[in-house]
Parts: structure tokens; sequence; C-alpha cells
């Protein structure tokens, strides 16, 4: 793997921990958490999509798509796990 290609990785992390964090309102978790957030959920939304049969595209905007909805799912699993 690249350096260009782990700048993408880090990229479409942050800003789809960012864009989670604004959906599900009172998670923020800063520049380096946002990053994390979005990595993993990208990872759930890897592992979920093609099972359920979805796709999102080809590009930066799917993936940023897609790690957004995964992000999205695990901080509503997280909220849930914390509430019980």
């Amino acid at each position: 793997m690249g350096i260009e290609a782990l700048l993408v990785i880090l990229l479409i992390g942050a800003v789809a921990g960012w864009l989670a964090g604004l959906i599900v309102k009172g998670y923020g978790f800063g520049l380096l958490g946002n990053i994390v957030i979005g990595i993993v959920g990208a990872l759930i939304a890897g592992f979920l999509f093609p099972r359920l049969g979805l796709g999102m595209g080809d590009g930066i905007l799917g993936s940023i798509v897609a790690a957004t909805i995964g992000a999205v799912l695990l901080l509503l699993l997280i909220r849930v796990v914390k509430r019980a």
C-alpha cells in the first residue's frame, strides 16, 4: 500500500466519521476519533453490504457514503450498549 492510498483511507475515514457524528447527535470524537469511527464504519459496510446485496458504487463518493452508513450503525450500536 502506497502513501497515497493511506492518505485516501484516512481522508475517507475522517469525512465518514464526521458525517456520522452529525447524523447521530451527541457523538463528536475529534479528528482521530472520527477517523477511527469512519474506518471501522467502512469495515462494517464492507462486511454487511455485499451480504445484503447492496452496493454503493465505486469511487471516493461511494466509499464515503458506505463508510458513513457503517459508522452510523456503529454509533447507534454504541448508544444501545451504553444504555444497557
